[in-house]
């Protein structure tokens, strides 16, 4: 029988959702696996069903697992790339959307800047993957990311070959380095294009970009990754739903 986790005075149920979500963070559930039924987790915790439904629930709220209806309850399997449709138009010429091409121009190990450090909550001057990425439509860059990693969680990631990563880094992120990106917090601030993005994404001076920080998290919580894109305003479009 497996015990329960965390503090004795604490509801059972907040106990064996703490105990089933190192079950995710230990990766021995995956993400986009089926996890065992509420009665199956009852008798192995040794708990009521309905504690094991409660902690379920709990789990369901926060995201990291998900119901699907008539099959059972999975670990939740983000998708963040597509967000980015929420901010930007991209379309080919056709008029079709469109995931953009992704091209890195650069790839290295560096000394982690301090914001870096703070973002990442490494030590001062820890060692980061740092890359600059294009994202581009029918050969035409519409946005420039700047993306850095834990050198030290993401190793196998140098060893790619950059022209075989693909569009979408989470799943290399998962596949080649077992680091899976379960949430994201996301900023927006507006800035006039310098010169070196001026020629990078082929604007005007004083061209408006729209600038999205995003901070990635494990299952765990932790930071992974922290990366800051640019693109231009004119591209930038904000559609959300209030109720």
């Amino acid at each position: 029988m497996s015990a329960l986790k965390g503090d004795a005075r604490l509801p059972r149920y907040q106990r064996l959702a703490e105990a089933l979500r190192d079950e995710v963070v230990s990766r021995r559930w995956r993400a986009g696996e089926q996890i065992p039924s509420e009665n199956v987790i009852a008798e192995q915790y040794g708990v009521a069903p309905g504690t094991a439904r409660q902690a379920l629930a709990q789990l369901v709220d926060e995201g990291l697992l998900e119901r699907q209806h008539g099959r059972g309850t999975f670990v939740r399997r983000p998708s963040f790339d597509q967000s980015l449709f929420r901010f930007f138009r991209f379309s080919n010429e056709a008029g079709e959307r469109v995931v953009p091409e992704s091209r890195i121009v650069q790839r290295e190990v560096m000394s982690a800047p301090s914001e870096v450090s703070r973002q990442l909550q490494l030590a001062e001057g820890a060692e980061v993957i740092f890359m600059n990425r294009l994202r581009l439509i029918d050969g035409v860059p519409i946005l420039a990311e700047q993306i850095w990693l834990p050198a030290a969680r993401f190793a196998p990631f140098m060893a790619l070959d950059t022209a075989e990563i693909g569009p979408l880094l989470y799943p290399v992120y998962d596949s080649e380095c077992g680091e899976v990106v379960a949430r994201a917090d996301e900023s927006l601030t507006v800035e006039m294009v310098t010169p070196p993005y001026a020629r990078i994404l082929h604007v005007e001076e004083n061209t408006p970009l729209i600038v999205i920080d995003r901070l990635a998290r494990g299952f765990d919580g932790s930071p992974i990754e922290w990366r800051r894109s640019r693109g231009p305003a004119a591209q930038f479009k904000y559609q959300t739903e209030i109720r």
